[in-house]
């Protein structure tokens, strides 16, 4: 077996900020089991133990939401515990969070420094966008909560990263966001397209259309190239996977890969399915507490979930820019039984790449000479 990642959600999706667009929050109202509640020391213990007797050279732990943090520090420092109980395969573990950062304090702090991990911070942008979509349970605005968090982050040395996602609003600030976050030092990003609910042709206040995303990639990428050519080159996701691939590396993100990856996403039950966007009934792969690998494996097979990826995506092999699009993500195809399913960005992509293509070829050369 390869190094394995596998991504938790110990608390579910239970939540205590209430973010407009969450995906998650429409996938558990699409379920029978909207909340499995917080994760049970058994049931962490039993994960752990699964996945570290069958991972080999690595073993990657992501923990995701929901919001992680309701599961409690300790819930975290048994985690470890249970980690190096079972590494029977003496593997190299890595361990990150995902998290909207309302709840970090010193403690927090503290215990992802002491134990390194990699935190990515949810972060729309400077407060009046952030605080459009980002609010707390009373809908009052959480911006001033989350920069707080990076605040202590930054004092104990944790490495952390910002996750925007980008809805029709977003897209129309770009140029503000992005010089937000250079003024305030944050060098590494990713920004993900904001998902319309599960119901075909839903639409809401905050969708995003593919002009928008058009705009907003050629926007970013233009302020970002700028950086880059003054000898700045940050971390952005997406435009570093597109470096990679046009490096002859495979590209680290799963939607530019062009069929999906064997994910295992662990709900709070031990419960697993092959990706965070299809978290609902029909995609259960099985348990981690009571089924082996090769029974999940069986189930995926069964579902056939990898192999419509890849099928849908047999439109794509006429267009000029798949060998770097790769089709993107299946959820952006989405009914991938209609028809004639299409990646609803798909327009975007192509206005971008064809926009950007001799630049990024330019520091492909440019980083392969280290000159960059």
């Amino acid at each position: 077996m390869p190094p394995i990642t596998v991504m938790l959600k110990p608390a579910s999706g239970l939540c205590n900020m209430r973010c407009r667009y969450c995906f998650y929050a429409d996938e558990m109202a699409h379920r029978t089991t909207e909340s499995y509640g917080i994760m049970q020391p058994d049931t962490l213990e039993a994960i752990v133990k699964r996945v570290l007797a069958f991972a080999q050279g690595s073993c990657s732990f992501v923990y995701q939401g929901g919001e992680p943090t309701l599961a409690g520090l300790a819930f975290f420092e048994q985690a470890l515990e249970f980690q190096k109980k079972w590494n029977v395969n003496r593997v190299t573990i890595e361990n990150s969070l995902q998290t909207n950062g309302y709840a970090i304090d010193e403690a927090w702090a503290k215990f992802f420094a002491r134990n390194h991990f990699l935190v990515g911070i949810s972060l729309d942008g400077p407060k009046e966008i952030h605080d459009a979509n980002r609010v707390d349970a009373q809908g009052k605005g959480t911006y001033n909560r989350v920069m707080h968090a990076i605040q202590l982050l930054q004092k104990h040395k944790v490495e952390f990263n910002i996750l925007t996602v980008v809805t029709r609003q977003a897209a129309r600030s770009t140029g503000k966001i992005y010089g937000f976050f250079q003024r305030n030092g944050f060098a590494y990003q990713q920004y993900i397209p904001c998902l319309d609910p599960w119901e075909e042709g839903a639409q809401t206040p905050y969708s995003l259309t593919a002009k928008d995303f058009e705009q907003h990639l050629k926007l970013l990428f233009g302020q970002w190239y700028q950086q880059a050519m003054r000898g700045n080159l940050q971390y952005n996701r997406y435009f570093f996977n597109l470096l990679a691939i046009l490096n002859g590396q495979m590209p680290e993100a799963c939607e530019m890969r062009g069929v999906c990856g064997r994910q295992f996403v662990v709900e709070a039950d031990g419960s697993v399915y092959p990706c965070d966007f299809y978290m609902m009934d029909e995609y259960r792969l099985g348990n981690f507490v009571t089924d082996d690998f090769e029974t999940i494996e069986r189930r995926r097979q069964e579902l056939a979930f990898v192999e419509t990826s890849a099928r849908i995506k047999e439109s794509c092999k006429g267009c000029k820019w798949f060998a770097l699009c790769r089709g993107g993500c299946r959820r952006n195809w989405e009914p991938v039984t209609g028809p004639e399913p299409r990646n609803g960005f798909c327009s975007a992509y192509q206005g971008f790449l064809e926009y950007a293509l001799p630049r990024l070829q330019q520091l492909s050369r440019m980083l392969q000479e280290r000159r960059i």
